[in-house]
């Protein structure tokens, strides 16, 4: 699915206008249709709901939707603001003259003072106050008004975007200042601002809504931001020939491992197994030996000459992919080791974990690793290589420049794993849960990206693929041991019924 930034989205509305015969009063009809449908689906007629519309076009869905509800046998009180008593919009006078032909209504335009409603925890407040046509923070009453209704308790349901929330970027806001939104209904498109740690508790549940805009001019529409899905992940995974051997399959390296942090080379390598790779192999120090042979059956074992520390990254073979870094530890010999291989190579590689680690107590490191490489750090690493940042938008703007800067992929671990290329674009992944959050997951999510990477794809597929992968194995395995009990190997052991539910059709 296509993100687009509100400029885009305002154009796809007016070549919808322009090209198939609608009008704006059409498309708020329609939003605010599929709106009144989902409140009707979550709440009865006798709940007391309390609506606020603004006077721009997320105002005139708000009526609208008042309307829809007088209709449906609902008593909303509605507050319209409309400052100075000549702010509305087109499209907002109109509805606000609908609504007012229905006769005897709970309905109030604020032209000048305003009376603050009593408000409940019992109520639900629909937040039609500003959309994303917003383009800088909100100020004077109406922040008292945003900041009651937050302390009031109600439930709030927003419309597009939570009132004071910019669709795209949202640098240093003011959160107080901000709906605290518990459902969010965007209309046709998700929000790049919904993707974003920052931005969790004024969103809540997001929902979107389809209203029928042109395929046409979405479909021309550029974007640089996208939500990876189960249909893209099913039409990228190549299928196996029915004759393919071991030898078609690809054959990974996986560099991980030390004295007492063996299980992250355990891990990695089992997921890598289950993503289909032909041959895996797994570097580690001489006292991983035993362990491995224990617990990753299928997979070759290759022993450094220390006995507990990784001295040398020397593959022995021309393997298809690569990874190191899980458990490796951060020993100077380790350091050492890894920057001899990276000056040493050309090809695309997987960096995770210590590899990272590494990096960041040598920071010269970066202009080593090979073009096209994937790094997967979680906010922490993150931040230990490029600089502490307060906010995953920061942090995001920074991986945008980083990519660009060393020509590499950079997956940003979190609830929405982002895969920010080089190129600019940046691909959200949409499945997982909490269940992800485990000590040892992100060595799983390694070896899967190095299975696919040796099988073939390319490491910008590989890594979408991977972390799509990834989160439907921890999914599955939350089935049945439920969110707080699924552990890393869980994840690794359900990498196979996660490729088999992506390819059922």
């Amino acid at each position: 699915m296509r993100i687009f930034n509100n400029e885009t989205i305002r154009a796809i509305d007016k070549a919808t206008i322009e090209n198939e015969n609608v009008t704006a009063s059409d498309l708020v009809e329609r939003a605010s249709e599929a709106i009144a449908n989902e409140i009707i689906s979550r709440w009865r007629p006798n709940k007391p709901i309390s609506i606020f519309a603004g006077f721009g076009n997320n105002g005139a869905d708000a009526l609208a939707v008042a309307r829809i509800l007088i209709e449906q046998g609902y008593n909303p009180e509605i507050f319209l603001f409309n400052i100075g008593g000549n702010m509305l919009s087109n499209e907002c006078r109109i509805c606000r003259d609908k609504l007012l032909e229905l006769g005897d209504i709970n309905f109030t335009e604020i032209v000048k003072n305003f009376t603050l409603p009593a408000l409940s925890p019992n109520h639900v407040v629909i937040d039609g106050l500003f959309g994303s046509g917003l383009n800088k923070p909100i100020c004077g009453g109406f922040t008292t008004v945003i900041q009651y209704i937050n302390e009031s308790g109600a439930t709030i349901v927003s419309i597009d975007v939570p009132s004071g929330m910019l669709g795209d970027w949202n640098a240093n806001p003011i959160n107080r200042n901000i709906i605290h939104a518990n459902l969010t209904l965007a209309i046709q498109f998700p929000r790049l601002a919904f993707f974003l740690k920052d931005n969790a508790q004024l969103v809540g549940e997001w929902k979107v809504l389809e209203i029928g805009l042109s395929k046409e001019a979405i479909k021309n529409s550029a974007t640089n931001f996208f939500l990876v899905e189960k249909s893209d992940i099913r039409c990228a995974i190549k299928k196996r020939n029915a004759f393919a051997s071991k030898a078609d399959c690809g054959s990974a390296l996986i560099v991980a491992g030390s004295y007492g942090m063996m299980g992250a080379a355990v891990l990695s390598a089992n997921a890598a197994i289950r993503s289909g790779v032909g041959k895996i192999t797994v570097q580690s120090p001489q006292c991983g030996y035993n362990v491995m042979q224990v617990s990753a059956h299928e997979a070759m074992f290759v022993a450094d000459k220390h006995e507990l520390i990784l001295t040398d990254i020397a593959p022995r073979h021309n393997y298809d992919g690569i990874a190191i870094g899980p458990g490796i530890g951060t020993h100077e010999y380790t350091i050492q080791a890894l920057e001899k291989f990276l000056k040493n190579t050309k090809q695309p590689i997987i960096l995770d974990a210590d590899a990272l680690n590494c990096i960041a107590l040598r920071p010269s490191l970066l202009n080593y690793i090979p073009s096209n490489s994937i790094i997967t750090p979680h906010a922490g690493e993150f931040d230990r290589i490029f600089g502490e940042h307060k906010t995953d938008e920061a942090r995001l703007r920074t991986a945008l420049d980083r990519a660009k800067r060393y020509n590499i992929i950079i997956v940003l671990k979190g609830r929405h794993t982002a895969v920010v290329r080089h190129d600019g674009m940046i691909f959200f992944n949409s499945s997982g849960n909490a269940s992800l959050a485990t000590a040892g997951s992100g060595d799983v999510l390694t070896g899967l990206m190095a299975g696919f990477l040796a099988q073939g794809y390319v490491p910008e597929i590989a890594s979408l693929i991977a972390i799509y992968v990834h989160g439907v194995a921890g999914e599955i395995s939350s089935e049945t041991h439920g969110i707080f009990g699924v552990k890393a190997g869980d994840i690794a052991d359900n990498v196979g019924r996660a490729l088999k539910q992506i390819l059922t059709i």
